[in-house]
Parts: structure tokens; C-alpha cells; sequence
């Protein structure tokens, strides 16, 4: 049978998602291999095959499509193992990247360092040159610099090399000259001409995105030659596509030419799985959609049906470190996953990640040398987790090491073992709280209109709990929800963006200008789809602002770019979304237009319904088992399996499925959707009750 795979390569666990021709999705998880991610997506493939009665080959020869994301590219800058980088700028102008645009998250404190920038100074090489914003030249290119710089390659064994010179994006002129000369002169030196990648308007983001892309190349290309050569060994015939932080796929071989779009590409799934069901099973187009893997909890919300969208993609924290100077799809993360270490600080202050145990050594319970007690470990002791049935059943859990890891917090606390694992899942929850309001509250949407989405392996521990907290309307647990990010990369379409920046009032565009534009546009999507665009439909965007403000707003215009007498309506459009966006408009102010864009998008799954999951193998009755819950203590609840829930069954209790969990508190209840489960909480009147004010 047909099939198309979808793998998430997580910092603990690898999820596969495969979907079948008959509408059907099954899911499977193996944790992750550090030093060889493609053997953990092998091992998934692998219980994915015995539990189909086949062959990991079989199923790999039978797949028409494969979609890869993995935390690879970020690492790699996060931990700055990626390559040896030069950057080259125009003379006079070599610290765009110490200084950046001025931001600094402790303004007042000069004690704080400023962040080192990406590339180190003395990588930092310069070129006598200098082009004008009209795109007149000033100074011609000295060919005397580029020898030199050939030279500094050679000396310090330079690895990829990134291209900055101001004004290129009106005139590339001497970027490609530059280009041209170090093709000639390394020929397998990977470069990154800023003017190609991010033709925008501001320099340092252009700068950034050049050298997070060329810093990335080296590291990339040879992950993604091996990743695709080991699938075709294992018998992979089909079509290889990458994940990108845009919220599409493209061609793994675009992704190698231009993997800055890998960075965070993998949390950028979950809001389009969440999107879906939210729609599908609550009727619902606003979301809260978490993802809660081993390392990070991910929050994003979708309003009004609209993926969330930023231009502030910072790798390595906002100001702390690296703007991609692309849009992103919006996701907020917190190191409170299942894998979260807890610790209590000097103050005698709990305190709950961002370090993770991660895959290797992992939670203590694993049993593979990990000594320091995390999120995981807190639900085993508190009976949440069956310790013979965790990963499926293939990954038997210790409760004793779990114990043993949290004494220590117990006695720094002067509280009970049971009371310190309650205590370090109520700090996680707190954090996942903040994390959600940020992302709600702060920027004026209640969460009580919408619906959770819950969705990695660890959320259903405490996803109903944060309901309660927020006054959700319900909390939506898809069944396919353990490898959320992977089952969006099934979802989403085939998605490719080119910009060109023509800034000009918008009430002076010309019909020829416009023409002009939609040339350039036209132009650039043909070179970058290189033919394999057929059928894709067009939408052209602008990204403009109001005279004398800072920052642009995207206004889409359709599958055309209008015509002059068009232009009222585009004003209007643009007036609309600044007062949705912003509260205010203002007709009164001319309108400055910076960019023009064009997307590609290509239905991967025209006329499919939403899939739904593929049945589970029969597990044993209903059981009970001791667990915790605070305000409660200690009772024996019910331990369901999501075919024993018909209609809504109160809490507590506790539902098990072959990779997640979810706890259900007293005061809630659990019931079926179409594609899954959702849990409701009720006040003492049956009603859902607004968000409380205190936990």
C-alpha cells in the first residue's frame, strides 16, 4: 500500500508519522540518536513495521513521499559546531554584526556583555567598494582587496564564506563579482550572497541570514546527502522534502542550498496539525496549540484561523543571539519538557530546566546512567506514568530511580518525595502558564475563546490542568497529537517565497513600476523552483508601513499584482490590517511600501479529508492504578485506554495510548472527538467556567 512518511528528529525522542492511501495515520516513536540521527528514524520505522507485520524496506519502498525536520541546523548554531565562516563586507563597515540594531535585553545594566556576533572579528574581511541607495556606483570594486581576501581564506582555513556589501539588493553588481571570484578561486567553497538569499532592506538582518546560511552549508549539505542516501539504501524511491520555518516543505535539495530555512522549521509544524483539529473536532479557529516533547514545551496561537507569523526569529534568544532575518511561523519555547531537569537553587528556590536530560543519559527512570531528576521522573513517582507500558511497552521505566533523584530536592525542600514531584510538575506548569499567556493575554486575546490543542508526548500530563488554569473551552488530545510536528508535515503544502525590495510610496507606483515588480518576482520564483513549481498557486504580497514608521505589516494583494487603479483598495486593505493588528489606522498618513513577495504553494493533499489515526492493537481492560493530585492525595483511579471512552467520563482518572499519557484531574472529563479526545472542565453548575484567577 501507498504511503508518504513524515519524521521529526527531536533532542529526545524521533517521531514518524505514516499516512496510508486509505486516509489512515499510525504513529511511532524511538528515542533519538545524537551521533546518528538516521538510526533513530530507523528504529521507528522498524516498530512501525512489526506492528504492520513488515519490513522497515517494504514500508520505505512503498512511500511516494518522505519529509524530514530535525533539530539539527539549530543545534549546530546553538552550539557552534557549525563551519569555520568568513564574513565580507563593504570597507568601513565591518562591525554589522557586533552592533546589530541596538537592541540589548538588560538596557540599563552595562555590566552584561554584549553578545559576540556570529562570525568573530578577525573572520571578519573587508572590500574596497561602496554602491549608493539609488544603486549608483561610488567606488568601483578593488580587485587588489579580493586577492587579499583569497589569501586570508587560504590562511585561515576558512569553510564557507558569507557576502554583505550595502546596497546590493538595488544593485548586486559587486556581491556577484565577489561570488564569481571565490567560485573561481575555491570552487567547493560554499558561498552565501546576501542579495540572493534575503534581498532586504535592513543590513544587519541581511547580513545575519547570510551567515547563519553559510555557516550552515558545510554542516547541512553533508547531513542531508547521508539522510537521503541512507533512506535510498533502505529502498526509498519516492520524492525527499525538507520542513521549513515558513510552515511548508520543499525539495531536500533546495533545503541544502539554502538550510537557514531549517532553523526551527520543526515547531513550526505543530501549529498547522493544531490549526486542523481545532477546526475539525471544536469547531474552533482560534488555538492554543502546545507541543510538549522531552526538551522544550512549544506555545503558539492561531487567531482567526491564521497561522502566527514573525519577522523576530532569533536563534539563541532574542538580542542573546542570531536574528535569521526571515518570517518564521510564530513559536514560543520554555525548557519545560518531560525531559526538564529540576534543581532547587541557592536560594532554596525550585527551579525546572531549561537543561534537559535529553535522549542520552535521559530521566533518571530510564535507567542509562542519568542521575538528576526531571519532569518524566516527577509523573512516575506521582503514578501517572505506567512504568511497563511507557514508549509503547519497549521502554520499561524504574519508579525506585525516579525516587532517587528527587530525594535530594525532597530534603533541600524539607517536603516529602511524592510532595517534590507535585511541587516540580506545578513549576513546569507554571512556566507553560506564563509561556501561553505571553502569547494570548499580552497581545489581546483571551484564551477563554479558544480551544487547547495538546500536542507531543508529554503534554496530556499536565495539558488539562493548564486548561483549568487559562479557562479554555475545552482541550482537544488528538490522537496522532505524540508526534504532532511530524503529522503537520504531513498536512502542509509545498511551499516556496521569493521577495525583491522597491520601496516607493504606494500612491506613486506607476503601471509600469508595477509590471517591473512583478517581473522581478516572476523571475526569482523560476530560479528558485528551477522547474518544479508546475501548478503551484500564486499569491503576491507587499510588506508596507505607514511614512516614518519603523516596521512593515504584510497586506496580501491575490494571484496578481493590481494595476494603479487598484491601488485604493490595496490602501483600504492595508488601513484594515494595521487596525486589526494595532487597535488604530491612520488613512490620513501615506503609505511607504519596502517589499514585494511571491509564494508558491502546491496542495500536497487536495480533496483528502483530515486523516484520522490508525487503531490501536488491543490492550488490556480497564485497570486502576494509585495516583496523585493535589487538593486530593492519593487515590486509586481508572486507567482507560481511549477505546473504553464513550461518552465524557468524569475524573479523576488517567488515559493511556502506546505514546502518551493523559491525566484527567478531578473536576474534568474526558469524551470522544472525531480524531480523538477532548476533555471539558465544569464549574458546580455543569457550565465551562471562565478563566480563574488562581491555580
Amino acid at each position: 500500500m501507498a504511503c508518504r512518511i513524515a519524521v521529526d528528529i527531536g533532542g529526545t525522542f524521533s517521531d514518524v508519522a505514516i499516512e496510508f492511501e486509505d486516509g489512515s495515520i499510525a504513529i511511532h516513536k524511538a528515542p533519538s540518536t545524537p551521533d546518528d540521527p538516521v538510526a533513530g528514524v530507523l528504529a521507528a520505522l522498524d516498530a512501525a513495521a512489526a506492528r504492520n507485520g513488515t519490513s522497515r524496506r517494504a514500508i520505505l519502498a512503498a512511500a511516494e513521499v518522505f519529509i524530514y525536520t530535525s533539530t539539527k541546523a539549530i543545534n549546530a548554531i546553538v552550539t557552534g559546531s557549525a563551519a569555520r565562516t568568513a564574513f565580507v563586507t563593504t570597507a568601513g563597515h565591518p562591525d554589522i554584526l557586533l552592533l546589530r540594531e541596538g537592541g540589548r535585553t538588560e538596557p540599563f545594566d552595562y555590566t552584561v556583555p554584549f553578545p559576540a556576533p556570529l562570525v568573530p572579528r578577525r573572520l571578519t574581511f573587508q572590500v574596497t567598494e561602496r554602491i549608493d541607495a539609488a544603486g549608483r556606483i561610488l567606488t568601483p570594486l578593488d580587485p587588489a582587496g579580493l586577492e587579499r581576501l583569497a589569501e586570508a581564506v587560504k590562511r585561515e582555513r576558512i569553510e564557507a564564506v558569507a557576502v554583505c556589501l550595502l546596497w546590493s539588493i538595488v544593485n548586486p553588481a559587486h556581491e556577484q563579482a565577489v561570488g564569481r571570484f571565490l567560485a573561481e578561486r575555491f570552487p567547493d567553497l560554499p558561498v552565501t550572497l546576501s542579495h540572493e538569499l534575503n534581498p532586504c532592506l535592513r543590513e544587519y538582518r541581511r547580513a545575519s541570514s547570510a551567515c547563519l546560511d553559510a555557516a550552515l552549508k558545510p554542516v547541512m549539505t553533508a547531513h542531508l546527502a547521508d539522510f537521503e542516501a541512507r533512506l535510498r539504501q533502505e529502498g526509498f524511491d519516492g520524492t525527499a522534502l525538507a520542513v521549513t520555518s515558513q510552515g511548508g516543505v520543499v525539495p531536500i535539495a533546495a533545503m541544502a542550498r539554502a538550510p537557514i530555512h531549517a532553523l526551527n522549521s520543526g515547531p513550526a509544524m505543530a501549529p498547522v496539525a493544531g490549526r486542523a483539529f481545532a477546526a475539525a473536532d471544536a469547531g474552533s479557529n482560534t488555538a492554543v496549540v502546545i507541543d510538549t516533547g522531552g526538551t522544550t514545551f512549544d506555545v503558539s496561537l492561531v487567531a482567526d484561523g491564521r497561522l502566527p507569523a514573525t519577522q523576530e526569529l532569533w536563534i539563541g534568544g532574542r538580542y542573546r543571539g542570531h536574528i535569521t532575518g526571515f518570517p518564521s511561523v510564530d513559536v514560543s519555547s520554555v525548557g519545560a519538557g518531560g525531559g526538564s531537569i529540576a534543581a532547587v537553587d541557592e536560594g532554596g528556590l525550585l527551579q525546572v530546566g531549561p537543561a534537559s536530560a535529553g535522549a542520552v543519559p535521559g530521566p533518571a527512570c530510564y535507567g542509562r546512567g542519568g542521575t538528576a531528576a526531571t519532569v518524566t521522573d516527577a509523573a512516575l513517582v506521582l503514578g501517572y506514568l505506567d512504568p511497563a507500558g511507557f514508549l509503547g511497552g519497549r521502554m520499561p521505566l524504574d519508579p525506585a530511580l525516579a525516587r532517587t533523584a528527587i530525594e535530594p530536592l525532597a530534603a533541600a525542600l524539607d517536603i516529602g518525595i511524592e510532595a517534590a514531584a507535585a511541587a516540580i510538575l506545578e513549576v513546569a506548569g507554571e512556566q507553560m502558564v506564563q509561556a501561553i499567556e505571553e502569547v494570548t493575554i499580552r497581545r489581546g486575546v483571551d484564551p477563554a475563546r479558544a480551544v487547547l490543542v495538546a500536542g507531543g508526548g508529554a503534554a496530556g500530563l499536565g495539558a488539562v490542568e493548564l486548561g483549568r488554569r487559562l479557562g479554555c473551552r475545552a482541550v482537544l488530545f488528538p490522537s496522532m497529537a505524540p508526534a504532532m510536528s511530524a503529522v503537520g508535515a504531513l498536512l502542509s503544502d509545498m511551499l516556496r517565497e521569493v521577495r525583491v525590495t522597491r520601496f516607493a510610496r504606494l500612491d506613486s507606483l506607476s503601471a509600469a513600476d508595477l509590471e517591473r515588480i512583478g517581473a522581478d518576482l516572476s523571475a526569482r520564483l523560476a530560479a528558485e523552483t528551477a522547474g518544479d513549481g508546475a501548478g503551484a498557486a500564486l499569491e503576491y504580497f507587499l510588506e508596507g508601513r505607514y511614512e516614518r514608521q519603523i516596521w512593515e505589516i504584510e497586506i496580501p494583494l491575490g494571484a496578481g499584482i493590481p494595476g494603479p487603479g487598484e491601488m485604493a483598495a490595496v490602501r483600504a486593505a492595508f488601513d484594515a490590517t494595521h487596525a486589526r493588528l494595532f487597535g488604530i489606522g491612520d488613512p490620513r498618513s501615506a503609505v511607504e511600501v519596502v517589499s514585494w513577495g511571491l509564494r508558491a504553494r502546491t496542495v500536497q493533499r487536495a480533496g483528502r479529508e483530515l486523516p484520522r489515526a490508525e487503531a490501536e492493537p488491543p490492550r488490556p481492560g480497564p485497570r486502576r492504578r494509585r495516583a496523585v493530585f493535589a487538593g486530593v492525595g492519593a487515590v486509586a483511579v481508572p486507567v482507560l485506554t481511549p477505546a473504553d471512552i464513550g461518552s465524557p467520563v468524569p475524573g479523576p482518572l488517567i488515559v493511556e495510548s502506546a505514546y502518551t499519557t493523559i491525566v484527567v484531574p478531578p473536576g474534568a472529563e474526558i469524551g470522544v472527538t472525531a480524531h480523538g479526545l477532548m476533555a471539558t472542565i465544569r464549574r458546580a453548575s455543569g457550565e465551562i467556567g471562565p478563566r480563574e484567577a488562581a491555580a
